[in-house]
């Protein structure tokens, strides 16, 4: 399937975390986000803006598609989505490429939620944000781009009975019925700019397109 776009520049890069989210996710609403980080230098200067539109949409669809307590991941050509709600409805979605580890993705993941519990109040998670920066989690996606940043890599001892989902695909996250064009042409997310290069890739079955 083609979506965000767009294809890397032709360079050998180290392990890439692209996008980290955290959102307020209900039953049956779209999920409220609330802050997120990306970094999409590794894309051409002029597919940036684009490649954040499908960074967005996509974190949307997992999140909406994923249920209380559970942990899944799902790959798409050479990228991994990694996605985990909590019990008490905080959720969160790292976009990484294939080489990062699975289980430092999640390590990661707990990290951030604890951290934005830490200090954000729960009373104000049903509330959508007036903006979605967070410096913190700038600072953790950078920082992270190594998965060896710190002595978290180490301390996994919690996840390894932990059962992962894993998806071939985004669209094997879908509900019965659904149908990924058809979203993306519903999506707010996305510009028409966006959406058209989405169909155009689509038609055209590009190779270089991630999703």
């Amino acid at each position: 399937p083609a979506h965000w776009g767009l294809t890397r520049s032709l360079v050998i890069l180290p392990m890439k975390l692209f996008f980290v989210g955290v959102y307020y996710a209900t039953a049956g609403r779209k999920p409220i986000l609330h802050k997120k980080a990306q970094n999409v230098s590794s894309f051409g200067y002029f597919q940036r803006s684009g490649v954040q539109e499908f960074l967005n949409f996509t974190g949307n669809l997992l999140v909406e598609r994923s249920d209380s307590g559970q942990r899944k991941t799902v790959k798409e050509q050479e990228y991994r989505c990694h996605v985990f709600i909590r019990s008490d409805n905080l959720g969160a979605v790292l976009i990484a490429d294939h080489e990062y580890p699975q289980r430092v993705a999640f390590t990661f993941l707990n990290k951030v939620m604890d951290q934005y519990t830490a200090e954000f109040p729960k009373d104000g998670w049903t509330a959508a944000p007036s903006n979605h920066s967070w410096p913190a989690l700038d600072q953790l996606l950078e920082k992270y781009q190594d998965p060896k940043a710190d002595a978290m890599t180490r301390v996994q001892a919690d996840l390894d009975e932990t059962k992962i989902i894993l998806y071939d695909t985004i669209e094997a996250v879908l509900q019965r019925g659904e149908k990924l064009d058809d979203l993306v042409k519903k999506s707010d997310d996305l510009s028409l700019a966006s959406k058209s290069f989405y169909k155009e890739a689509r038609k055209a079955n590009s190779c270089c397109v991630i999703l």
